[in-house]
């Protein structure tokens, strides 16, 4: 596993150099390019990077296939939906074909979401050498009790190592999400980690000393045959 940290002067520039090394990523894909992306607030200066020129005229969004990460049990136009922060700062601004966009239901059955969520990765996607599905990328988060997508500490859904996407809990505000598994991210070829501001700086540094992902569970985030790196702004990496 190759394990690299970038660190930016701003969140700005992070989300500039990003925006540039994902349009030639997917521009040097021969074939459809499969990516998982993160909700709350971290992405949203990258997406809206990706909107602007010159990114939003030269990637070709009719090779992107987008999922998500995680959704909350919440309908599409719900200001918690993490489909609707990415179109209202992302799919808004950019020629992306509707049929390329394969977001979770979070207004669905949690349980039966979950299921049908699993059932499309399996379809679509390109299998890794241990016949499992394979992302291209995965861009993650770390929410500030360390966890990611929604693999929350002492949680259930941290610990399935057999399925695609499970349901998971919010361990404070009891929300229901669904979630993919690690088991699933780690086998993308290459995970991203976007971390910024100086409230991250302290589960930053826990999460990439640390071992115990019972506690930490972003540190289980560890890619079975690829890239691991971490995109940081000068803040967030103040105690690394």
């Amino acid at each position: 596993m190759e394990n690299r940290i970038r660190i930016f002067d701003s969140p700005q520039i992070l989300a500039v150099k990003l925006a540039e090394e994902f349009k030639e990523k997917v521009q040097n894909s021969k074939v459809n390019f499969y990516i998982a992306i993160s909700g709350g607030s971290t992405p949203k200066i990258f997406f809206k990077e990706l909107a602007k020129f010159p990114f939003k005229d030269e990637i070709d969004w009719e090779r992107l296939q987008i999922f998500w990460c995680d959704e909350r049990c919440v309908p599409p136009n719900d200001s918690d939906s993490n489909f609707r922060m990415t179109k209202e700062c992302l799919f808004d601004f950019v020629n992306i074909p509707n049929e390329n966009i394969h977001r979770i239901k979070g207004e669905s059955h949690p349980e039966k979401e979950a299921v049908l969520y699993s059932k499309e990765i399996e379809r679509l996607l390109p299998k890794g050498k241990n016949n499992f599905p394979q992302f291209d990328w995965v861009l993650l988060g770390i929410g500030e009790d360390g966890h990611t997508a929604s693999l929350f500490p002492h949680a259930e859904l941290l610990y399935s190592c057999s399925n695609i996407a499970g349901v998971a809990e919010h361990p404070v505000s009891g929300q229901k999400r669904i979630s993919l598994t690690e088991r699933v991210i780690n086998n993308s070829k290459r995970i991203s980690f976007i971390v910024t501001g100086k409230d991250k700086a302290n589960i930053l540094h826990e999460v990439i000393d640390s071992h115990d992902a019972k506690i930490y569970p972003a540190s289980k985030i560890k890619p079975t045959d690829g890239i691991l790196d971490w995109w940081i702004d000068k803040e967030a990496a103040f105690y690394l």
